[in-house]
């Protein structure tokens, strides 16, 4: 559907109202590749910096025995009477010892990702979002949605009643989405039941904005529904997790107005200096099909020609084939022919020289002692 050159606009009841011309970013390129890496290295910005005490593993006056007592001279806990003295400390070995290396503060926690990078990898996700195929292999539930990439009417950004955002989405059969959101809810494994994230859930539908009338109010309260302006469209929220394919939901400013904050590919951004959005390479990435084409194997493979008898995959090497080696270098076959007739020279040679006396004593030997 990205190929379309209009895209329908939906109404608040799920009818269409008009119509509008396809934005160039969502038919940019798609790298997965560049979507990935800039996802893990943004993703590391949001971490806080953690680290052990100080003093952790140190709060003990233990000092080595020393030589003489037949005993390792790692420090020891002094005083009596408990099962703590003489044991070793300090050391990472040790139980109740420090950690080794133990983690400080000041680590390099932030990633710096270049600025082209960063827009690559958000245009990339968007053109992602437009395609049905790559949003249902994310796992979002559009199976009843008209189209993708899917549009509201601008009436949408005055809804203030997370009632009035729940009709919507049922009438442009999106809420399925939401329900599976719902449904997904689940006690988090581990220790982050403790730090303020007790469940975690899949995520829903994207809502890209243009003027907020009231339209954060209404979403922000619904199970997985993410809502953000469309000047500010963040990769962390079009690819979570770095999976393309995000469920985007547009109004109609906002889908009005990708070609003016990304730009096409004849014209620069408005929003973003200097910024036209990549083109590919090659028109179509299926190379192997262009090159096992009929088409293309007309001209490597004529008719006529006697190379069709013998397979592109077979590699015969020179050095024991005769026929590859004086393909490759014709003086082969020179050399070879020289070698031949030299061979034979020293065969006549030798046929020709007289028999010596000692030669002679050996044959009448061999016939004396022949079987």
């Amino acid at each position: 559907m990205a190929s379309r050159p209009t895209v329908s606009i939906r109404s608040a009841t799920g009818e269409a109202s008009g119509s509008l011309p396809l934005p160039a970013v969502l038919t940019a390129p798609i790298r997965l590749d560049v979507v990935q890496q800039v996802h893990k290295s943004i993703a590391k910005n949001r971490r806080q910096p953690y680290a052990v005490s100080e003093k952790a593993g140190h709060q003990t006056s233990a000092e080595s025995w020393g030589t003489g007592r037949a005993v390792a001279r790692i420090p020891r806990v002094g005083g009596g009477g408990t099962h703590r003295s003489g044991q070793a400390a300090f050391g990472n070995m040790c139980r109740g010892g420090r950690m080794f290396a133990p983690t400080k503060t000041w680590r390099k926690w932030h990633v710096k990702v270049n600025q082209g990078q960063r827009r690559f990898a958000v245009v990339s996700a968007l053109a992602a979002s437009a395609l049905p195929s790559l949003v249902l292999a994310r796992g979002h539930r559009i199976e009843g949605t008209e189209e993708i990439p899917l549009v509201v009417s601008s009436g949408v950004e005055s809804l203030n009643k997370t009632k009035e955002a729940v009709t919507l989405l049922k009438a442009i059969n999106a809420y399925t989405d939401v329900t599976k959101v719902s449904n997904s809810r689940k006690y988090r494994a581990g220790k982050g039941k403790m730090r303020g994230r007790r469940y975690r859930q899949r995520r829903g539908p994207l809502i890209v904005y243009n003027e907020d009338n009231g339209i954060v109010k209404a979403f922000r309260n619904l199970p997985g529904v993410e809502v953000v302006n469309v000047r500010r469209l963040n990769l962390l929220q079009l690819a979570p997790g770095g999976h393309l394919g995000r469920f985007v939901i547009w109004t109609e400013g906002a889908f009005g107005l990708l070609d003016e904050v990304f730009g096409t590919f004849d014209q620069a951004s408005v929003h973003k200096k200097d910024f036209t959005l990549p083109t590919s390479k090659i028109t179509n990435p299926d190379v192997t099909g262009i090159i096992n084409s009929s088409v293309i194997q007309a001209v490597v493979r004529p008719a006529n020609s006697k190379v069709t008898k013998r397979p592109w995959t077979q590699h015969k090497n020179p050095l024991n084939n005769k026929g590859v080696l004086f393909r490759l270098n014709p003086y082969a076959k020179t050399i070879r022919r020289q070698e031949l007739l030299k061979q034979e020279r020293i065969k006549a040679k030798k046929a020709k020289k007289p028999k010596t006396p000692s030669s002679a004593g050996k044959e009448f030997l061999g016939t004396l002692f022949a079987p």
